[in-house]
């Protein structure tokens, strides 16, 4: 795929999230049993397993983080489980039919490119438990998720965005800032819709005029994918040619794609990462990384394996906010000294006002 500049999906229930139709018929990949086998706690029969979109268990985002939630979950419960990865987007219907014939009991399926096969595996086998990582499963667009059986676990990532696209306005000496996605689909935009109203925000209380490149609230750059390839690297090239020194790619693996095009520029830029922390997860950005957008999935993930697996599933959607530590802004670890020294009090500030609801943040998921 070129790089596109695209438009918002139409047909998008704010409240729903995202909704595309992605069952494929493709051939499933082999199945990975893995865990500790040793009964600890668990209700007889339980089996959790897992489904990964085509970003893979070793994207360093949240693939990762979904299924280190599940491990840890399934470590502690004493059980098996069983994952299995989907290279391409027909692998999903196939990869969740294939978990359902290995008598999984709770299958949780990890990015909203599952949602609609996720909703009507779950329609098919109501005696199975599911969780939707990023997505509300509502293919109907009646504003609920579709079947009794599937549990949402969702983020209001702009919450923390605002956060970063704040502090990037504060770094930016350059004062033009940039942010490319994958997709243009909500999970995505809104990570660039916090982004640009902390970047607005600070240029209304600081009189400033940094500027947004790659979205503009309501269009922007996509690559069309979620794979560190070459259009990532175009997009990312696209940006920092107009003279930004914050990047924001949002994505999974697009990330790695911006830091060559970062290390190339010869510049200063710093990289802003996305999901977990990955100054963590991926110690060779380290180096660039002011600061990453965290949605804490592992941690969504484990607590809902957990009370699954003592039966006692509960289908009440989650939303990761910033009040319940379910999103928030990592460390700024090596960029510390390089920050205004009155930041992070002027962000903690900033993050009450969004908690007690003094500052507004506007996303599909807030409204």
């Amino acid at each position: 795929m070129t790089i596109s500049t695209t438009k918002k999906l139409a047909g998008i229930t704010a409240a729903a999230g995202l909704i595309i139709a992605l069952a494929g018929c493709g051939s499933a990949p082999a199945a990975t049993p893995t865990g500790s086998g040793n009964a600890g706690g668990a209700v007889d029969g339980f089996k959790p397993c897992m489904v990964s979109d085509q970003g893979g268990f070793d994207d360093k985002s949240f693939n990762q983080l979904g299924f280190e939630g599940l491990e840890k979950a399934a470590k502690e419960l004493g059980v098996d489980f069983v994952k299995v990865q989907s290279s391409s987007e027909s692998d999903f219907a196939p990869n969740l039919q294939s978990l359902v014939d290995q008598n999984c009991t709770l299958i949780i399926s990890v990015g909203f490119a599952l949602a609609s096969a996720t909703g009507e595996s779950a329609k098919a086998n109501p005696d199975i438990e599911y969780l939707s990582i990023d997505d509300t499963v509502d293919n109907d667009h009646d504003g609920k998720t579709d079947e009794p059986n599937i549990k949402p676990i969702i983020f209001d990532t702009a919450q923390a965005a605002f956060l970063a696209g704040y502090a990037s306005a504060s770094y930016s000496t350059a004062k033009k800032v940039g942010t490319f996605g994958g997709m243009n689909f909500p999970t995505v935009s809104i990570f660039m819709d916090g982004f640009k109203q902390g970047v607005d925000y600070w240029n209304t209380e600081k009189k400033d005029d940094v500027q947004v490149i790659g979205w503009n609230g309501t269009d922007g750059v996509f690559t069309g994918g979620f794979e560190a390839n070459q259009d990532a690297i175009n997009a990312a090239q696209g940006i920092v040619d107009q003279g930004v020194d914050v990047l924001l790619p949002v994505g999974g693996p697009i990330y790695q794609s911006a830091a060559s095009v970062i290390r190339g520029s010869g510049r200063e830029i710093a990289l802003v990462g996305v999901d977990a922390d990955v100054f963590e997860t991926d110690p060779t950005v380290a180096d660039l990384l002011l600061t990453s957008i965290r949605k804490k999935i592992d941690v969504g993930v484990y607590d809902a394996v957990t009370a699954a697996g003592k039966g006692k599933f509960d289908a009440t959607p989650f939303i990761g906010t910033l009040e319940n530590d379910g999103v928030g802004l990592a460390p700024f670890h090596d960029f510390e000294s390089k920050i205004s020294g009155d930041l992070q009090g002027e962000l903690d500030k900033i993050k009450a006002g969004i908690i007690d609801g003094s500052i507004k943040v506007k996303s599909y998921l807030a409204e």
